[in-house]
């Protein structure tokens, strides 16, 4: 394997694959970036085993070959290399490396122990934009569960039905739900549970622009797009029926303004408990009244304006919740909706007029009061 290659494009192209490298691992060559110089560029590729990216780079070849080098080295190497062409030799198990009169020597490993990444056919895929795919995951993924006791809500759920495509996370207490319009070219029908780690890597690796192949093969869904691939595992399992929390009959309605409220539980989760977060909030005729009592420590109140007509609702949260439900409301205004006290209730976005209405919705399950 030799190349030549500039500076930039060595430390994009490893800046992009060394995300996905394990900060631990039992497998040497896992800690290694696979590059692969062929007519054309380097390809470059880190995996953790659960998600694997690759990526081809520019370069200027003159002799293909394969080897793995130790990833994070590496990218340190580039980032601090002066502003010239390196040129890149593999010589038996080692890369040297020599740009202007710097020169370094890596030891490699193998390009054989480094594991396959997964054989998806993406001619059997569906196509979707960037932006639309990148809202998705931005809007729901937050969701997701943390506790291990429950792998199947540790990922996020991926629907695609009739021309529509959604995404839904929940972790029980919270759950976010999106839906875009799929276009004509998804005639699938499918659901996969996706972990929120490759997520992270589509939205850090797409641009809004880009134009995304997504593919499944087996247990693995694939995602490429203009010399960018991201591959992962699913998480294997039946998701739970989520249609059946979502409320149907909710009928008190309140809008709001979303960073009036949001500054105002913010001020309100200073006092309140730090084990159930719990803050009440009192909906009355074009106001609510935001209370917390929190015997050890004190008390806090508040009050706004909103548009609410109906009898007197009392209704209990935790204020984490509710503050990340609102942090990803993408719009100025905010309609609430509850039944009882003890019901879930759902937030969802006002359009401005004019804006096409998007398919979106929060809930959140509340916390009982305690008198």
């Amino acid at each position: 394997m030799n190349f030549t290659i500039t500076r930039q494009n060595l430390h994009q192209g490893l800046a992009a694959v060394s995300a996905s490298i394990p900060t631990k691992t039992t497998l040497p060559v896992l800690s290694n970036i696979l590059l692969e110089a062929r007519d054309g560029g380097v390809w470059m590729s880190g995996t953790d085993l659960d998600v694997a990216v690759r990526v081809q780079v520019p370069a200027d070849v003159e002799g293909t070959g394969s080897l793995t080098a130790p990833g994070k080295k590496l990218q340190e190497i580039a980032r601090e290399l002066p502003d010239q062409p390196v040129a890149v030799v593999a010589r038996g198990d080692q890369l040297e490396l020599k740009c202007g009169r710097s020169a370094f020597k890596l030891n490699g490993l193998p390009s054989e122990e480094f594991p396959s990444l997964p054989g998806v056919d993406f001619e059997k895929g569906w196509s979707i934009r960037g932006s639309e795919l990148q809202k998705l995951i931005h809007h729901t993924s937050f969701a997701v569960s943390t506790e291990e006791s429950r792998p199947i809500l540790n990922g996020v759920l991926w629907e695609l039905r009739d021309g529509r495509m959604q995404m839904v996370a929940t972790n029980g207490h919270r759950l976010a739900r999106m839906a875009v319009p799929a276009g004509p070219a998804t005639t699938t029908s499918a659901d996969f549970i996706v972990p929120p780690a490759a997520l992270q890597q589509v939205q850090r690796l797409f641009k809004p622009e880009d134009e995304l192949e997504v593919a499944r093969d087996g247990n693995h869904l694939g995602f490429r797009s203009a010399g960018t691939e991201v591959y992962t595992r699913l998480i294997e399992g039946t998701y739970p029926n989520y249609e059946q929390v979502i409320p149907k009959d909710n009928d008190k309605n309140a809008i709001v303004e979303k960073g009036a409220l949001e500054s105002a539980v913010r001020r309100m989760a200073v006092v309140a408990s730090d084990q159930t977060h719990r803050i009440r909030l009192v909906f009355d005729e074009g106001r609510v009244q935001l209370n917390v009592l929190t015997p050890d420590l004190g008390e806090g109140e508040d009050e706004l304006e909103l548009d609410y007509s109906g009898e007197e609702m009392e209704i209990g949260f935790n204020a984490n919740y509710l503050l990340e439900v609102l942090r990803y409301m993408p719009t100025d205004e905010v309609k609430l909706t509850f039944r009882a006290p003890e019901r879930a209730a759902t937030l969802e976005p006002v359009t401005p007029e004019g804006e096409d209405d998007m398919d979106y919705l929060c809930l959140v399950m509340p916390l009982r009061l305690l008198d």
